[in-house]
């Protein structure tokens, strides 16, 4: 099939290089966000995929707009047969909708109709759900509601952060999209409606949300570092200034320390919670590099009565 990819970042490049790597089908082209601002000099950046894309010889399509009419017209004049779609990043009016004979179909980083949404591994790990997975589908007007072509099914370890967890999806995820192409090219594959039950969804986790309540159970605390990490980053207050919370372990032995106190020893530290004490492991300070928290705390000098928390 002629196939228009349209994705944006990293996470989306895995299924790209599927498909260019396919001997069934042509990757025409592919459709990603526009050029932003990255680095301290807030220079123009083109998204991995759009990298990706020119590295491979392939045309980009960048409009500040799907609805756009030139952006319309170059997707008829390609006349591709379906459009892959990973992580784009822009909602898909109708008219653009209808433009390939076989539609848009979607690589969803979840087992829809689960977690529904912008943020779905995020979700997945702060629930602290055993079993995700990817979802390809048809999609339609309405948010990630379209009929399944296939799924893949990938456990959630008890140390995976949000990155570790949609790299892996990301791999698996790449090759469900080519397969899913494959089958829609001959007939074999048949999307079947999503299930109207277990409908969750999956907002975009924002820095207010990755703040730390020190009053939650470790479990909790544990979930919203691993759940935040790497983007937006958990955070908390130290002496007035964000202090990132990067990892930590739970540590179920130490309940003498109450929600936010700290306890800072040679090669340690641990923060109370509403249940038992978590294990800093790494902090990155206000206008800082990533540290270990034990380094951190022999240069801030943690006095016996200090707090974490607002």
């Amino acid at each position: 099939m002629k196939l228009v990819f349209a994705g944006t970042p990293e996470v989306a490049v895995p299924a790209l290089d599927a498909l260019i790597a396919s001997e069934r089908h042509e990757v025409a082209a592919v459709v990603t966000r526009p050029d932003a601002a990255a680095g301290r000099g807030r220079h123009l950046v083109a998204s991995p995929v759009a990298q990706r894309a020119e590295e491979a010889g392939i045309e980009v399509l960048k409009p500040a707009r799907p609805r756009e009419e030139d952006f319309l017209a170059r997707l008829r004049e390609i006349a591709p047969d379906c459009c892959p779609v990973v992580a784009y990043g822009a909602l898909l009016p109708g008219t653009a909708l209808g433009i390939p004979a076989h539609g848009w179909v979607n690589l969803h980083f979840s087992l829809l109709p689960a977690w529904r949404g912008a943020a779905p591994v995020q979700h997945a790990v702060l629930a602290g759900d055993e079993v995700t997975g990817a979802t390809t589908f048809q999609i339609e007007e309405s948010l990630d509601s379209g009929p399944v072509y296939g799924v893949v099914t990938e456990n959630v370890r008890p140390t995976d952060t949000s990155g570790d967890l949609l790299t892996r999806l990301a791999f698996a995820g790449a090759g469900l999209l080519a397969a899913t192409m494959d089958g829609i090219e001959d007939g074999t594959l048949k999307a079947v409606p999503q299930a109207t039950e277990g409908i969750t969804y999956a907002s975009k986790i924002n820095v207010e949300d990755a703040e730390i309540d020190w009053s939650a159970p470790a479990l909790r605390v544990d979930r919203l570092v691993r759940a935040c990490a790497p983007a937006p980053g958990a955070w908390t207050v130290f002496r007035g200034e964000r202090l990132k919370v990067m990892s930590l372990t739970p540590a179920a032995d130490r309940t003498d320390l109450a929600p936010g106190d700290l306890a800072a020893a040679k090669k340690t530290v641990h923060a109370g919670t509403g249940s038992h004490a978590v294990e800093l492991q790494w902090v990155q300070p206000q206008g800082k590099k990533p540290m270990r928290a034990a380094d951190w705390a022999r240069g801030v000098r943690i006095a016996g009565a200090e707090k974490l928390g607002g």
